[in-house]
């Protein structure tokens, strides 16, 4: 049985605990293709300003950019129960997706004009567990920015408690696209 068969079949006996969420989101390869001729900060900042969707992840992990310079980058997350595991706090997942996307989007502002990245691999510490209702903040800075390989830091705080939740280091490999 996989879990989606499982939840509705949960949901038809236990209505009364079932709760639900639609996602909405547009075509992630149509968005892209709006990336071309422009540099990647104002690229990132077109996204931040709705002017460009964002992608279906941000919309699935509910996190968005709130701060863009060149080499920095930072969002705000919201977790939910959605995303909540086996034990009953935020999968480790969420975190790790979400300094994955502020380390990437943090070399992103670095791109000039035809240059992509994508993430070579990235270590991820988890220092206390998210919960949901938490307004989270991941703040992401290149280190180093090479012609072909750039690495990240990231963090996640907690924006009530201003406690540190998860931080993490990156490597982006920088690609001319065609």
């Amino acid at each position: 049985m996989t879990a989606v068969s499982s939840a509705q079949a949960h949901a038809r006996r236990s209505p009364e605990t079932t709760r639900e969420r639609v996602v909405r989101w547009q075509d992630p390869l149509a968005s892209a293709s709006q990336a071309a001729g422009a540099d990647g900060l104002t690229y990132m900042r077109r996204i931040a300003a709705g002017e460009v969707p964002p992608p279906p992840i941000a919309v699935l992990l509910r996190m968005q950019p709130v701060d863009l310079e060149f080499g920095r980058a930072a969002f705000e997350g919201e977790p939910g129960e959605e995303h909540y595991n086996p034990i009953g706090v935020v999968h480790g997942g969420y975190a790790a997706t979400l300094l994955d996307s502020v380390m990437g989007c943090a070399v992103h502002t670095t791109l000039e004009a035809g240059e992509g990245y994508t993430t070579v691999g990235f270590e991820v510490k988890l220092v206390r567990p998210l919960a949901a209702g938490m307004v989270v903040r991941a703040e992401g800075e290149v280190v180093h920015r090479g012609r072909r390989q750039a690495t990240t830091e990231a963090r996640i705080v907690d924006q009530a408690s201003e406690k540190l939740l998860a931080h993490a280091t990156g490597t982006c490999l920088i690609v001319e696209l065609i």
